[in-house]
């Protein structure tokens, strides 16, 4: 058995940094309510995904980020740059975790699609350094985070033809 889930200190950890990036998702769904009502009767680029996908999604990559914020806290850093790689990885997760928060007051609530994209295209050059950071320090992390890479970059694809349609 892992060593890591007989720890007590290790698994306060875990669910701490699965659960934040749940917790954001469930405000920010509460928050925005019956945006994805609304979100059916807006005119949609081909590719887009049945709005019930959406939650599954996003389930699915909060934890995964969750997993790896975790890999990357308690991850051994050899060195100083890989402890400070940690540290700016870390740094950029949380602040990242803040824009994925206000993406989605932005866009659903504000109806603001030009300006979610522009803050989303932020938030994806600060997953790309996550990524990058991350890859430096521990690779069971960086492999948690890329699958929010790839659908944020698709979601960007979605903002700015919703953005460009309606």
């Amino acid at each position: 058995m892992d060593e890591s889930l007989t720890n007590k200190p290790k698994m306060v950890k875990l669910v701490i940094m699965i659960g934040l990036p749940i917790i954001v998702g469930l405000l920010s769904a509460f928050l925005t309510g019956d945006a994805m009502i609304e979100y059916g009767d807006l005119v949609k680029p081909p590719l887009a995904p049945p709005a019930w996908l959406f939650p599954t999604a996003w389930t699915v990559l909060y934890i995964l980020m969750g997993l790896g914020s975790y890999f990357l806290l308690v991850a051994d850093t050899d060195t100083e740059q890989q402890f400070n790689d940690r540290r700016t990885a870390l740094i950029i997760y949380f602040i990242q975790l803040g824009f994925n928060f206000g993406w989605s007051l932005f866009f659903f609530l504000g109806k603001f699609y030009i300006f979610s994209f522009i803050w989303l295209m932020i938030m994806w050059v600060m997953i790309i350094a996550l990524v990058v950071k991350s890859s430096r320090v521990c690779t069971k992390a960086t492999l948690m985070f890329v699958p929010y890479l790839l659908w944020t970059t698709f979601a960007a694809y979605l903002n700015v033809m919703i953005a460009i349609l309606n």
